[in-house]
C-alpha cells in the first residue's frame, strides 16, 4: 500500500568549460545511462561511467549538485580506468574506489546453512554493522524476490519471514540505507519494470511500498542508482539514469518524511533464528485465517452486489410506475381544474335560479290568494242563483 510519497523531477543546468565544447571532443555533460554508480561526495554525487550510447574508451566522473540543479562533467588526473558498467563503488574517505579494479575473494563458509541462490544484478546492504542482506536479483531463467541474510558473526545465511507489502520479483534495482530503512528503487523482470520504490525495516523485516509511478516510468527501469543527501536540512533520496528500452538521463528527487529511529534487532542467532519461525508459523496461520475470512467476505460482498442489483432494477420499476402515475396525476389535476370551473358555474346558475324560485312563491301565494277569492265568490254566486230561483216559484205559484 503506497504511503503517499512522490517523486519529483529535477531541471538541472549544465556547467561546461567554455573551451571544452562537444566540437573539442568533450564527453556529453549528462547522456542517458544505465549501469553506473553513484556515491556521495561532499555535496554532490558522483556519477562513474555506465552504459550509453555515447559510450568511450576510459571511465568518466560526472557530477550533480542536488543544492544548485548544476551538472557537469569532473576532470580527473592520472590514468583513467576502461570504461565499464555494472560496476559497484563505495567511498574510502576521502577517496572514492572502484571494486571493478580492487579484487577481493572472501571464503564465507557457505556450506552453513542455505546460501542464497546463484543470481546477479541483486543489491546488499549492512545493517547494524554485522548482518549483510541480500535481495532480489536474477539468474539466466528466474528472477527472485526473496530475502537472504548472513550474520558476519557466525558466518551463517538465513532466509528470515518477511512481514508487510507484497513485493515483486526484480534485478537491476538499485538500493540505500538510512538509519534502519533500505530503500529500493527500480528494477525490472525483463517484461516489466517495477513501478515501486520500497523500503525494507531491516530491524522489523517489514516491507512497505512508499510511492508508485508507471510502468514505463525511467523510475521503473533497470540499471539506474540512487543515493541520499541533505537538502536545506531535509533528506532527499535523488535517482539517476537507467534503461527500459531506452537510456534515460532524468534526475528525480523525493523528500521523505522523518521517521523514528530504532536500535537494530539480533535475528539471526539460532534462537532468534527459531523465535523468528515460530513468529513465522503464527503469522502463515494468522494469514490463512485472513484468507478465509477474505473468501467469506467475498461471498458476503457478491451476495451484497447481488441484492444491489435487484434492488436497482426495483428502483428503475418504481421510478417508471412514478413517471407514469405522474403523468396521470397531471392529468387528473387538469380535469379537476376544469370541473372546479365548471362547479362555479353552476353554482351561478342555482344561485339565479334560487332567486327566481323567491320570486315565483310570492306569485304562487298570490294565485292561491285570487284562487280562495275565486271560490268564495263562485260560493256566493251559487247562493243568489238558489235565491233567485226560489223567489220566481212563489210569484209564479201566486200568480197561477
Amino acid at each position: 500500500m503506497s504511503r503517499g510519497l512522490v517523486w519529483s523531477s529535477l531541471k538541472l543546468k549544465s556547467k561546461v568549460d567554455a573551451g571544452k565544447g562537444k566540437e573539442n571532443g568533450a564527453p556529453e555533460v549528462l547522456p542517458a545511462t544505465s549501469d553506473h554508480s553513484m556515491v556521495k561526495w561532499g555535496n554532490k554525487l558522483l556519477l562513474l561511467d555506465g552504459n550509453s550510447k555515447a559510450n568511450s574508451d576510459s571511465m568518466i566522473v560526472r557530477f550533480i549538485d542536488p543544492e544548485t540543479h548544476a551538472c557537469g562533467v569532473i576532470e580527473t588526473s592520472g590514468e583513467a580506468p576502461v570504461s565499464r558498467g555494472g560496476h559497484s563503488v563505495t567511498l574510502v574517505d576521502p577517496v572514492a574506489c572502484n571494486f571493478s579494479e580492487v579484487f577481493c575473494i572472501i571464503f564465507l563458509c557457505l556450506d552453513r546453512q542455505t546460501p542464497p541462490a546463484p543470481r546477479f544484478e541483486h543489491t546488499a546492504a549492512i545493517n547494524g554493522d554485522r548482518y549483510l542482506l541480500i535481495f532480489g536479483g536474477c539468474s539466466h531463467s528466474i528472477f527472485f524476490n526473496d530475502l537472504h541474510v548472513l550474520d558476519l558473526q557466525t558466518m551463517e545465511w538465513s532466509q528470515p519471514e518477511v512481514q508487510g507489502d507484497l513485493v515483486t520479483p526484480r534485478a537491476g534495482h538499485s538500493g540505500v540505507t538510512i538509519g534502519e530503512n533500505w530503500y529500493i528503487v527500480g528494477g525490472g523482470d525483463n517484461k516489466n519494470g517495477c513501478p515501486e520504490t520500497l523500503v525494507l525495516n531491516m530491524s522489523k523485516l517489514a516491507w512497505a511500498a512508499l510511492a508508485s509511478v508507471k510502468e514505463r516510468d525511467p523510475l521503473a527501469s533497470e540499471g539506474l542508482s540512487v543515493c541520499s543527501v541533505l537538502i536545506n536540512g531535509e533528506r532527499y533520496l535523488v535517482a539517476f539514469g537507467g534503461y527500459n528500452g531506452k537510456y534515460n538521463n532524468e534526475v528525480f528527487a523525493m523528500r521523505l518524511k522523518p521517521r523514528d529511529a530504532s536500535r537494530p534487532k539480533i535475528f539471526q542467532s539460532p534462537a532468534a533464528a527459531a523465535a523468528s519461525n515460530s513468529i513465522g508459523q503464527d503469522l502463515a496461520s494468522e494469514i490463512d485465517a485472513l484468507k478465509e475470512e477474505k473468501k467469506v467476505l467475498e461471498l458476503s460482498l457478491t451476495e451484497v452486489r447481488a441484492e444491489n442489483s435487484r434492488l436497482a432494477e426495483k428502483i428503475d420499476e418504481v421510478n417508471g410506475t412514478h413517471a407514469e402515475l405522474s403523468k396521470e396525476l397531471h392529468s387528473v389535476q387538469g380535469q379537476r381544474v376544469a370541473e372546479r370551473s365548471r362547479c362555479f358555474k353552476l353554482e351561478a346558475q342555482i344561485a339565479e335560479l334560487q332567486k327566481m324560485l323567491e320570486s315565483l312563491q310570492s306569485v304562487e301565494n298570490e294565485v292561491q290568494l285570487l284562487r280562495r277569492q275565486k271560490s268564495t265568490l263562485e260560493q256566493e254566486i251559487e247562493r243568489n242563483a238558489a235565491q233567485r230561483q226560489g223567489s220566481g216559484g212563489v210569484w209564479r205559484w201566486i200568480a197561477g
